[in-house]
């Protein structure tokens, strides 16, 4: 099985070793992208993060009073679980242990439901982010874009500020 590393040393060595075969195609243009810096900066991606967050704003301002309740009632069992009845007692036991699934499975549920989302709309940013860098590699001629796997690339050769400009027009 190859690798990402693999395929991209056979991608630049095919491209070096065609500049020997043949003259004509010895300009080679190759571009490099920082997706690092694309997913910290698109603004498709900060709009999808602002979205998220307006999205699920209300239900986790749900699990924070829920998480003060419960607090609130552990305090009350441990400064008057004393003076309580048993009876008393073991009720409001049983209802913070109640409390303490229900916020559980709340939790997990909303953290479950958010990643979703994230998922969601990253997957779609991705796709934006791909189209638009593909299109920029055939108006500007392009005949390689390279992204991950690549040890340095010069500012020449870095065509991430381009990209995040033409997202910004989106």
């Amino acid at each position: 099985m190859i690798n990402r590393k693999h395929s991209l040393l056979i991608a630049v060595s095919v491209a070096a070793l065609s500049l020997f075969a043949n003259p004509a195609a010895a300009e080679i243009k190759i571009g490099f992208v920082d997706l690092a810096k694309l997913s910290e900066n698109a603004p498709q991606i900060i709009a999808a993060q602002g979205k998220i967050d307006a999205e699920f704003s209300s239900r986790e301002k749900e699990l924070i009073a829920l998480q003060r309740k419960l607090a609130k009632q552990e305090e009350t069992l441990s400064t008057d679980g004393d003076v309580m009845s048993s009876t008393e007692r073991s009720n409001k036991e049983r209802e913070i242990l109640g409390m303490r699934r229900d916020l559980k499975r709340t939790q997990e549920e909303f953290r479950d439901d958010l990643n979703i989302r994230k998922n969601e709309m990253l997957r779609s940013v991705n796709i934006e982010i791909g189209n638009a860098i593909e299109a920029y590699a055939k108006e500007q001629k392009f005949d390689l874009i390279l992204a991950q796997g690549v040890m340095y690339a010069s500012d020449k050769v870095d065509i991430t500020g381009q990209i995040l400009k033409r997202l910004g027009e989106k």
